[in-house]
């Protein structure tokens, strides 16, 4: 069965965005080495997952953008949650109105590489609250943002996770691989 896995940039006190949505953080580009992990990252994937406003963002920039990203961001297979989006134009992309964790469980089950969410804040918060994310990567940027929108949310319970992998790169970035801490 396929894994769902967040990947994600987080800011060092949790946050996903900021919560005027502007995008710069204030970093330096990302250091070549932990474009190079992404890029790794995003050839194993088989399927993007997003909410609505992610995908339209994504839209908006991908199909026209040349960098190292481009090519696997439109050719991967792509599924965007939303009960309001009436058509999704992006190659390779299609919309799942359902109940979220039938759907997850629906394309866990179908052949492929794993399932990556990308976002937004209120989507992955979801994912999280449901216990559908089976690996969080966390590329935590060297910034504190002190206000946005916060990676977890509306826990039921603490979320216990045990740590897989660590690295750190020249530009202070920090890409941790977490995944939850099954009770036996």
């Amino acid at each position: 069965m396929r894994q769902v896995v967040l990947q994600m940039a987080v800011s060092l006190d949790g946050f996903v965005a900021r919560h005027d949505g502007a995008g710069d953080w204030g970093v330096a580009a990302e250091h070549p080495d932990v474009t190079a992990w992404k890029i790794a990252s995003l050839r194993q994937v088989g399927t993007h997952v997003m909410g609505r406003v992610t995908y339209e963002q994504m839209a908006s920039h991908w199909p026209s953008a040349t960098d190292g990203y481009a090519a696997l961001m439109n050719d991967i297979p792509k599924v965007v949650f939303s009960t309001t989006l009436e058509r999704a134009g992006w190659t390779e992309s299609r919309i799942a109105a359902g109940d979220v964790a039938d759907e997850i469980l629906s394309l866990k089950r179908e052949p492929g590489g794993d399932i990556i969410a990308h976002g937004g804040a209120t989507f992955v918060q979801g994912l999280s609250k449901l216990g559908l994310i089976d690996e969080y990567r966390l590329v935590i940027r060297p910034v504190a943002l002190s206000d946005g929108l916060p990676l977890f949310k509306d826990l039921p319970e603490p979320l216990l996770l045990r740590l897989v992998d660590a690295t750190t790169y020249p530009d202070g970035t920090a890409i941790h691989v977490y995944q939850p801490a099954r009770t036996v």
